[in-house]
Order: C-alpha cells, then sequence, then structure tokens
C-alpha cells in the first residue's frame, strides 16, 4: 500500500521486475483523490496562503501551474475569492476542462511576468525555474502545492548575488540586487503540510482507504495478487464513500431489481469500472 510521492518510483520497480510484494496505489483511488486533493486542497489553499503571506485576493491574478485534482480545487477556491487564474497544462484534456471551467490557458512564460503569485500543482519537477523567478515582479508569491519539493528550483536561488530573508516560519523573502524580492512559501515544500492543517475528516477518508487496502492485501488468497502495482478495488473504494456519508445523516437510493438487471450492476456495487476517475 503506499500514497503519493511513490507511484512512479514502484511503478519503475515493477516494469524492471524489482518489485519484491503486491502494492495498492491508494493515492489514486477516487476517495482520495476526490476528497484530500480536490476538497481538501480547495479550502486549504486558502488558509495556507492568508496564515503565510496574508494575501487579499480579489483581484490578485495568479498561475496555477496543473489542472488536476489539486489544481482544480486550489483554482476553484481563488477564482471564488476573485483573483483572476491561468491555468498551464501539458494534458489537452484537463487543459479543456481549464477552459470550460472558465479559467484562461497560458504558458507561464507568457504570464509569469504579470502574476502575483504561482502555485505549482503538477507532483513533477522544475515547474517553476530560474529563468521564471528572474521574471516575477516584485512581491510575487512562489509557492507548492503538489506532491514534493521539487516542482519550484529551490537550488537555483542559493547563489552569491541573491539575499534570502527569512521574515517568519515558512515565510522567506529572496531579494535580487536590483532590490526586486519575491516571497518563497515553506521553501518550495507542500504548503497545506507545512502551513495549514488537514480536517480531521479528509484524514479519516484517506486512513480509512489505507486501512482497508492493508486488510485486502493481508486477506487475499494467494495468487490473487502478484509483485505489481494495483488499484484499490472500486467496492472498496465504494464502501469508503458509503461510511463518511453519515457525517451528512444522507441516504442512498437503491437500485430495483430491474434496474441492476438492465444496467448490469450489482445491487450493491461496485457501481463504476475499475478504470473510473
Amino acid at each position: 500500500m503506499w500514497r503519493a510521492g511513490s507511484q512512479t518510483w514502484l511503478h519503475h520497480l515493477s516494469k524492471a521486475g524489482k518489485l519484491c510484494v503486491p502494492a495498492i496505489n491508494v493515492n489514486d483511488s477516487v476517495t482520495k483523490q476526490k476528497f484530500d486533493n480536490l476538497y481538501c486542497c480547495r479550502e486549504s489553499i486558502l488558509d495556507s496562503l492568508k496564515k503565510t503571506a496574508d494575501i487579499m485576493f480579489g483581484g490578485k491574478q495568479v498561475a496555477v501551474c496543473g489542472y488536476g485534482e489539486v489544481g482544480k480545487g486550489c483554482s476553484a477556491a481563488l477564482k471564488a475569492m476573485g483573483s483572476i487564474v491561468y491555468i498551464t497544462e501539458i494534458d489537452p484534456i484537463c487543459a479543456l476542462q481549464a477552459c470550460m471551467d472558465g479559467f484562461r490557458l497560458a504558458k507561464l512564460g507568457d504570464v509569469v511576468r504579470q502574476v502575483d503569485m504561482v502555485i505549482t500543482c503538477t507532483g513533477n519537477k522544475n515547474i517553476v525555474v530560474r529563468e521564471h523567478m528572474d521574471l516575477m515582479k516584485n512581491g510575487c508569491v512562489v509557492c507548492n502545492m503538489g506532491r514534493s519539493n521539487t516542482e519550484i528550483d529551490v537550488n537555483s536561488l542559493r547563489t552569491p548575488e541573491l539575499v534570502w530573508q527569512h521574515v517568519r516560519a515558512q515565510v522567506d523573502h529572496i531579494i535580487w540586487p536590483d532590490g526586486k524580492r519575491i516571497v518563497l512559501l515553506a521553501e518550495g515544500r507542500v504548503l497545506n503540510l507545512s502551513s495549514s492543517t488537514v480536517p480531521i475528516y479528509v484524514l479519516s477518508i484517506t486512513a480509512t482507504t489505507q486501512a482497508l487496502a492493508l486488510i485486502e492485501l493481508f486477506n487475499a488468497p494467494e495468487g490473487r495478487y502478484k509483485q505489481d502495482v494495483y488499484l484499490l478495488p472500486k467496492k472498496l473504494d465504494e464502501y469508503v464513500a458509503s461510511l463518511h456519508l453519515q457525517t451528512f445523516d444522507a441516504r442512498l437510493t437503491e437500485l430495483t431489481d430491474e434496474q441492476a438487471k438492465y444496467t448490469g450492476l450489482s445491487k450493491y456495487g461496485p457501481f463504476k469500472p475499475s478504470y473510473y476517475r
């Protein structure tokens, strides 16, 4: 069982035939993606920016790099607060979603001179590099909401001509020779994990998903799982969601026998195919 940050490494091990045990990809389960990545980030991005940089969001121009679940959550929150949001994307499907959601799709290099904030949400590396930061305007805030500390090339800022001024916890000003400064939050680490809190409800969903994945691997009959990377069975994904519906006093509609036969589904799920995201 594994979470964010290790999936690429485990897939590489699997492809090379070096994975010693079965692994369940918890990070890409629907409950983890939707609640931890989308809904949690939709709330924690604002809390994190307020606590660290005391930002007024209305009218600010923001570049959000990546429009996956994390990027969707951050962008929705910022747009709701009156920010002007630009999206950068490599995936045409996510890019089209961003356009349909009312965001401007752009390359970072085309908007980096004018934006007030740059937020990375890709899980990749070197999304914001020194060339971008050299072009940023004075006071631009740079932070990462992605999967690790690789998205912002912080090492490129540790050069003799740049001065680091530690303002307070999780806030550094990087000062250029001409007096320009950018505001770097959490030294490029994941901002909401460094500067905010994760709601207990979201932690419950994630922890339940992890626990069920471990139980599934432990109880699985011999031969069901080989030394490979698997997705969490959709039945378990739906079970996690059903457990947490109790918080809302929600009541699920049940399929009739006729409806179940018509759709080819079990009345008790799973209701989505294994590839559903």
